[in-house]
C-alpha cells in the first residue's frame, strides 16, 4: 500500500455492505486483500466478509469499548509505516460509530486518511422513501431515555428538511410514539433489512407505520425516515438573531446563516434580518 513521504502507512475508511455480502466495490476489496492490518468494529462479521471473498489479512478488534486503547495501537502501527484499513459492522465507516475518534487521531497527527465509498443505509433508505431528497438531515440513533428523546425530537420539530433515524427494533414502537407526539402524524418511511432478502419498507403516516408494526414487531436495526416540517413558522426578532448565532457557531457564514433562517421563517425579510445581524455583531 502507499504511504506518506515520511514513511508513514495511512488509514483507509473501507465502506461495507449494509446486509447484502455483494454490495462491496472492487475497490474496498483490493484495498482490504493489501494493507497490513484491518480495524473491525465486530470482527465476527468481518470475518464472514473475508470468506466470502478470499481475504486473509490480519485483523483487531476496534470498537467503541477500547476505542483508547486499540485506537493507540493503530496510530502506532500507521507511524511505524503500515496501512490499515477501518471497517464498521455495516456501511460507511465513522457514521454512527466509532470510527470517528480514529480519524480525529489520525488526523490531529498528521497521518493521512482515505474513504473508499460503498453502501450507506441512511441515504438507501432516504431514496426509497418516497419523501423529498432534495434537503435532508442525518439525526442517528436518538436517546434512549424518553425525556432526552423528546428533547431531541423538539429541536428538529420546526426544520423543514427531511429527517433521517436509525432505531433498534427493541425502542422502535417507543421512538415512533414520540415522534408522532412531538412532530406530530406526518409522512414516513420504516425500513428494515435492507439489501436482504426480506427487504421491507413500509410507508404512511406515522399513526399507520405504528399500526403496522404493532401487527409485526421489526427485526434488526430500522432506519426510520420522516417528512420535514411543512407548516408556518414565526421567529421573533430575537429568535431569528439567536438562531443566527448558533448556525454561525456551527460555522456558516453570515450571509448562509442569514439565507437559513429566513429560508425557514415565512414571512421574514432577509435584508432587515441581515442588517440586524451586522448591527448586533458590531
Amino acid at each position: 500500500m502507499e504511504s506518506d513521504k515520511r514513511g508513514r502507512g495511512m488509514l483507509h475508511l473501507c465502506a461495507t455492505p449494509i446486509g447484502n455480502l455483494g454490495d462491496i466495490t472492487l475497490r474496498v476489496l483490493d484495498t482490504l486483500r493489501e494493507v497490513d492490518l484491518v480495524a473491525a468494529e465486530d470482527t465476527r462479521r468481518t470475518r464472514r466478509l473475508f470468506a466470502r471473498h478470499g481475504i486473509h489479512s490480519p485483523m483487531i478488534s476496534y470498537r467503541e469499548e477500547n476505542r483508547e486503547k486499540a485506537g493507540a495501537k493503530i496510530i502506532e502501527r500507521i507511524e511505524q509505516g503500515d496501512s490499515v484499513a477501518l471497517v464498521s459492522d455495516a456501511g460507511v465507516p465513522g457514521i454512527s460509530d466509532p470510527g470517528f475518534h480514529l480519524v480525529r487521531m489520525c488526523l490531529e497527527r498528521g497521518i493521512e486518511v482515505r474513504a473508499l465509498p460503498g453502501a450507506n443505509a441512511a441515504l438507501t433508505a432516504l431514496v426509497v422513501s418516497g419523501l423529498t431528497t432534495r434537503r435532508f438531515a442525518f439525526e442517528g440513533f436518538l436517546p434512549r431515555k424518553k425525556g432526552a428523546r423528546r428533547k431531541a425530537l423538539e429541536d428538529v420539530e420546526a426544520d423543514r428538511r427531511t429527517l433521517i433515524f436509525y432505531e433498534s427494533p427493541a425502542r422502535a414502537a417507543a421512538t415512533l410514539a414520540d415522534i408522532e407526539e412531538v412532530l406530530g402524524d406526518r409522512q414516513m418511511a420504516l425500513a428494515r433489512e435492507l439489501t436482504k432478502r426480506y427487504e421491507q419498507v413500509i410507508r404512511g403516516r406515522v399513526s399507520e407505520v405504528r399500526e403496522k408494526l404493532s401487527e409485526h414487531p421489526p427485526r434488526g436495526e430500522l432506519v426510520l425516515v420522516v417528512e420535514g416540517f411543512s407548516g408556518e413558522v414565526r421567529l421573533s426578532e430575537r429568535d431569528a438573531l439567536e438562531e443566527v448565532r448558533r448556525l454561525r457557531e456551527r460555522g456558516l457564514s453570515l450571509k448562509d446563516a442569514v439565507d437559513q433562517v429566513t429560508g425557514d421563517t415565512p414571512g421574514l425579510s432577509r435584508r432587515a434580518l441581515y442588517n440586524l445581524a451586522l448591527k448586533s455583531r458590531e
